[in-house]
């Protein structure tokens, strides 16, 4: 696994990593990693969290630093970027596919309970229907 807090280091026929610091780390970590068989990975330089190597929550370097993107059900992006404008937005590539960005930076505020929220429903849209459902045997 990479180090992401050390800085761009290059990877042959890859994308550069790019530093992500343990403030933003450490509490997506401790979300994601929580799911049955969530893994964390590398995807173009940035760190992923995935279940059987579908992404459920990705990092992004936007123009106010890093992002997490997370799939939400049909209509809830537009009401929680409505909602929140500063701290949520459409993403690029995916915004069209219903997925919403998270500014990440301790300058943004992040709500990580209602991140945690919006990641839980993102693994259960992309996890397999067994696994999802486990979940609710948890409650």
């Amino acid at each position: 696994m990479a180090d992401f807090a050390s800085g761009p280091v290059d990877h042959p026929q890859s994308h550069p990593i790019i530093p992500v610091s343990d403030a933003i780390l450490a509490p997506l970590r401790a979300i994601c990693l929580r799911y049955p068989e969530a893994a964390e990975a590398v995807a173009f330089g940035k760190p992923t969290f995935q279940v059987r190597r579908k992404n459920f929550c990705m990092l992004y370097l936007g123009e106010r630093g890093i992002a997490g993107f997370v799939k939400a059900a049909p209509g809830i992006q537009e009401a929680v970027i409505e909602r929140d404008p500063d701290r949520y937005f459409r993403p690029p590539y995916l915004g069209g596919k219903g997925w919403i960005g998270c500014w990440l930076e301790p300058e943004a505020d992040p709500d990580w309970e209602e991140l945690a929220d919006l990641i839980d429903e993102s693994y259960r849209r992309v996890a397999p229907k067994r696994l999802a459902a486990a979940l609710d045997g948890d409650r």
